[in-house]
């Protein structure tokens, strides 16, 4: 449930690999952090634990917000706040990171393939992030 995001738990059938992409994002605030990002109890909670944080999307932000499933108009409306102070830590390319992987709108969430491309990462190998490549692909190809 921590890692679900938030188009599952309002009711998608039509998903893709970018609800993998949110749970890495989760998991990396949680290994910063030292503790869960959001940490619901029921699948309310935990919407309304990344609504606080993220701010309650709206038609502008999500324009398939509205027609999701589980979408209510009683939703509380919640303004974004800063990650840094939920991740504590003042890196700003690694709170760059952590927002785009958890973006509400699956379509801005960044691809797992632009991430190893995102300024954060600047300094590792390039030999390291080619193991993360599917087999026969160079980083080269990947920035494509």
């Amino acid at each position: 449930l921590w890692y679900r995001p938030p188009e599952l738990l309002l009711g998608a059938h039509d998903y893709d690999i970018s609800i993998d992409v949110w749970g890495v994002g989760c998991i990396i605030a949680e290994m910063i952090h030292g503790k869960v990002l959001f940490d619901g109890d029921s699948e309310i909670d935990q919407l309304y634990k990344i609504f606080r944080i993220k701010g309650t999307p709206d038609v502008m932000s999500w324009p398939e917000f509205t027609k999701m499933p589980n979408y209510s108009s009683t939703f509380p409306v919640f303004p974004p706040k800063d990650l840094c102070q939920f991740l504590g830590t003042e890196d700003a390319l690694l709170v760059d990171l952590i927002d785009k992987l958890l973006q509400l709108n699956p379509a801005k969430r960044l691809s797992a393939k632009a991430a190893l491309s995102h300024p954060y990462f600047a300094d590792v190998p390039p030999k390291l992030i080619s193991i993360c490549l599917p087999e026969g692909v160079t980083l080269e190809q990947s920035k494509v």
